[in-house]
């Protein structure tokens, strides 16, 4: 037996139609070894029919003479002549590999590869906005004190003072690491991480 899935079929440009229900979109089933048997069409309503024009080696010539599909942007299309009338159409697409690759692809793109990094930039975001916020805050602090000093009649600044870090370096104190190692002549080095300012960006 040999069914070829129909979506949409012209005979010479007219639409070629279930002629109950006026769907475009049915099957043309063949059975027996003859090319000459006529073949039944079968529309999803369930009406069927004898197609007069269309035989069992129409059929086998329709399926030579589609073009198949190899992406899943492809159209399965054909076009034949019978007896001097063009029968063209598009066949119901089979699922290729390709489907199932996209449908994979956007599956983990969408569901869970793009979620998952616009929640990392948004963590970015947040981040990068953390630091200017708490040195916004240290400037309005510091206003603040130079302000309350010249109320209160002013003071000399202490020469030995070091305001202290913003964003403190978590790896070293102050800049430097201290080493409790006979190897080095020196006690302590300075940071790599934040190159000795003890303070990190």
């Amino acid at each position: 037996m040999l069914t070829l899935k129909i979506q949409q079929m012209t005979v010479d440009g007219h639409p070629n139609l279930c002629p109950e229900c006026g769907s475009e979109a049915f099957t043309l089933d063949g059975t027996g070894f003859i090319d000459a048997f006529p073949v039944r069409g079968n529309c999803w309503q369930s009406h069927s029919w004898e197609e007069p024009l269309i035989t069992l080696g129409v059929l086998k010539q329709i399926q030579a003479a589609s073009t198949g599909r190899e992406r899943a942007e492809d159209v399965d299309t054909f076009e034949i002549e019978v007896g001097g009338a063009v029968l063209a159409g598009i066949l119901h697409p089979d699922v290729i590999l390709d489907d199932v690759t996209r449908a994979v692809r956007d599956v983990y793109w969408k569901r869970l590869i793009k979620p998952a990094l616009r929640r990392q930039k948004r963590k970015a975001l947040r981040a990068a906005k953390k630091p200017v916020s708490n040195a916004v805050a240290a400037t309005k602090a510091a206003a603040i004190g130079a302000a309350w000093g010249l109320q209160a009649g002013g003071h000399d600044p202490d020469p030995d003072y070091t305001p202290e870090p913003i964003n403190a370096c978590p790896f070293c104190d102050n800049g430097y690491i201290n080493l409790d190692t006979h190897i080095h002549d020196a006690p302590r080095v300075p940071c790599t991480v934040c190159t000795g300012t003890g303070e990190i960006d």
